[in-house]
């Protein structure tokens, strides 16, 4: 079951890195200018998050693996579809359609290995998942730079769409059909929750990504910000009158719940924030080439391979708390750690802290996702699960622009432009000081985001009544 699900989760995860190493190539083809062509990204990334929760509650409905599978087989056409693209619009358009894909493979997946595994080998189920997905986004932009040399960037298109029919056939081999209680109704699907949870996602992550590149104070920012939120409080509004709501929102009453799922969201941002700045800091500023950083990102990224499932294991015998606090608190020091570093800092001291953080990030993530999805009923797995990622996907984008417009301030401040192209070549003397003060107080910013959520975790449990979850 494990590889079934493990060979997807590599092929999605894999897919978003190695196209990323294909835009240069992409954008010369079609003569198109970089910011366009971030489009064939940016649109999978939109519609994956969009989809997410809907598609999650969907697989409660009709079957996990039935929409798992489904999933794989239009990721596979979307990809065979991207690699005969004639132009960026269709390429987009193609990417769209494998977004919907992955929203649908990237839903059920968790709900899958949790429904798999027996309730005392959960933070172990969690653990292996994160260990693929740490896999994939390693081996993404290696395998990418690889196959766009040799056979250019539709090679890239060609292998994803092979890997996605052997992860459905997999899974069609492998995975146990759901079960269903003889004469027990199916439950309905709630159209307009999912229009406005999707809508508010759009909308969120459009603003939040926009921002730092055209300015908080733009219109189009502005009203992208206010329509999330007019969304979001209709959703909320709305969910909690439906008779059958797509996310209870009832489980935010339940301490281990929200905190968990706050904690998540700022530790991704702490996350995102680091694998964002980093690349400007070694090749702008201390002179490494993008080749020397991809070897240089390789310890922090083994480090959450290998402490994801050994903290998922662990917490399954001694409980997921220790392991999630002490995630959290590693994961602090690292971004402190981080937020000392400036234009003449040692190698070592930037690599250890950047260790220490994605050693605090992989011993965060499995023993969480334990602690939310154990107060969740078996039959909502699937849309839990899917709203968990959907915190993961928000966090990253938040935390990137967080740093983004921490940096660009300070670089404002200090006379500079306000955007991050001064430090996108070779920088030196005032551009890369000011650039590092801003990358650091970027990251102490992250980590006191992080100590906040350790308090809650700190903080005595209330002893309110609890939704029985049926274990």
């Amino acid at each position: 079951m494990f590889l079934a699900i493990g060979t997807g989760m590599f092929t999605s995860v894999a897919d978003a890195g190695s196209t990323i190493v294909a835009l240069p190539t992409i954008a010369s083809q079609f003569g198109t200018d970089l910011p366009t062509t971030q489009w064939v990204v940016v649109a999978y990334l939109l519609t994956i998050s969009a989809l997410l929760v809907p598609i999650g509650r969907l697989s409660d409905i009709l079957g996990r693996k039935r929409i798992y599978i489904a999933g794989f087989c239009i990721f596979a056409g979307g990809a065979l579809l991207a690699a005969f693209s004639d132009s960026v619009t269709t390429l987009v358009l193609a990417r769209v359609l494998m977004g919907i894909g992955a929203a649908m493979s990237q839903g059920p997946s968790m709900a899958i290995m949790i429904s798999a595994f027996p309730p005392g080998e959960r933070g172990k189920a969690l653990g292996l998942q994160m260990s693929a997905v740490g896999t994939g986004a390693v081996a993404g932009p290696a395998l990418g730079g690889l196959i766009v040399s040799s056979l250019g960037w539709r090679g890239i298109f060609f292998a994803t769409s092979a890997l996605g029919l052997i992860s459905a056939a997999a899974a069609a081999f492998i995975l146990r059909p759901d079960k269903r209680e003889k004469g027990q109704p199916r439950a309905p699907f709630d159209w307009l929750g999912a229009f406005f949870s999707a809508g508010f996602l759009v909308l969120f992550l459009l603003g939040m990504s926009n921002g730092p590149k055209i300015g908080w104070a733009s219109l189009y920012v502005i009203a992208s910000c206010a329509g999330a939120a007019l969304l979001l409080g209709f959703f909320l509004w709305w969910e909690l009158r439906a008779a059958a709501p797509m996310l209870d929102i009832r489980y935010f009453k339940q301490r281990i719940f929200s905190v968990g799922v706050i904690s998540r969201f700022v530790m991704f941002m702490g996350m995102s924030s680091v694998r964002y700045l980093m690349p400007f800091y070694f090749q702008s500023i201390l002179g490494f080439s993008a080749r020397s950083f991809g070897l240089i990102a390789i310890p922090a990224a083994v480090c959450t391979i290998i402490v994801s499932p050994l903290a998922g294991r662990l917490s399954d015998r001694y409980g997921w708390k220790r392991f999630a606090i002490g995630g959290l608190i590693v994961g602090a020091i690292g971004l402190f750690l981080l937020g000392t570093v400036s234009a003449e800092s040692s190698f070592l001291l930037v690599v250890t802290a950047w260790v220490l953080q994605s050693i605090g990030h992989g011993a965060f993530s499995a023993p969480n996702n334990a602690s939310v999805l154990s107060v969740v009923d078996r039959g909502k797995y699937g849309v839990m699960a899917s709203f968990v990622n959907m915190v993961r996907n928000a966090g990253n984008v938040t935390g990137t622009a967080l740093a983004t417009a921490i940096v660009t301030s300070v670089m404002v401040s200090r006379g500079l432009p306000p955007t991050l192209e001064a430090a996108s070549g070779r920088a030196e003397g005032q551009v890369a000081q000011v650039f590092t003060t801003g990358m650091s107080a970027a990251y102490i910013a992250t980590a006191v985001l992080i100590c906040l959520a350790l308090a809650l975790h700190l903080l005595k449990e209330s002893r309110g009544k609890a939704i029985t979850p049926d274990k």
